[in-house]
């Protein structure tokens, strides 16, 4: 059974292609004209040991926003169409990741529910020209159209850098748990029989 979601989304802002493929080994492709956002998804596709291919061209000259909103939703759509009917999947993912001084918690349902709990540190409002204020705004755009429940929270942590990576490696190792099969799970992992 292939696990593969492939997304193209065209608007006046920008055009992104996303292919993802959950089973497989962590190989990244990814420019969105952003350096530090390529670095985060980066590292959302080396450990969740997904293959990533992620390619956009947006309106950065205007702003960032528009690029990196866009490149999240277009990634959740892909996400979800990878997970297909959701047979056999454990379904939850958890995992507590520490960075340096930072700490990090993530924990996922793949319920077919979007709901987005997120904490953080104060932090630094800039990363290079990337607006730490938008890390939320991506969670909270993947969420809504991969159709999950995410919590994340920031326990420690000072460094921006640090936080928001910490973050993308935290999702990163909940998601591939969730998304693992589960020898003793026969068919959807609710007593719904949906997902």
């Amino acid at each position: 059974m292939s696990r593969k979601g492939r997304v193209s989304r065209s608007t006046k802002e920008s055009d992104v292609l996303v292919e993802i493929d959950l089973d497989g080994t962590g190989q990244i492709d990814v420019e969105t004209g952003v350096p530090f956002y390529d670095h985060m998804l980066s590292q959302l596709g080396k450990h969740g040991a997904f293959d990533l291919k992620i390619k956009t061209k947006g309106d950065v000259a205007v702003d960032e926003h528009h690029t990196i909103e866009d490149t999240a939703l277009a990634l959740g759509t892909a996400f979800k169409e990878a997970l297909g009917d959701k047979a056999g999947i454990r379904r939850y993912g958890d995992a507590t990741l520490p960075l340096d001084e930072v700490l990090v918690r993530a924990a996922v349902d793949l319920s077919g529910r979007p709901y987005l709990v997120h904490q953080e540190t104060e932090m630094a409002p800039m990363i290079g020209t990337y607006d730490t204020s938008l890390t939320k705004h991506i969670w909270e755009s993947f969420v809504s159209k991969a159709e999950i429940t995410l919590h994340i929270k920031v326990l420690e942590g000072r460094n921006a850098h640090h936080v928001v990576e910490a973050q993308f490696k935290a999702v990163a190792r909940a998601l591939r748990d969730a998304v693992a099969f589960d020898a003793k799970s026969v068919g959807i992992p609710s007593t719904k029989g949906v997902l």
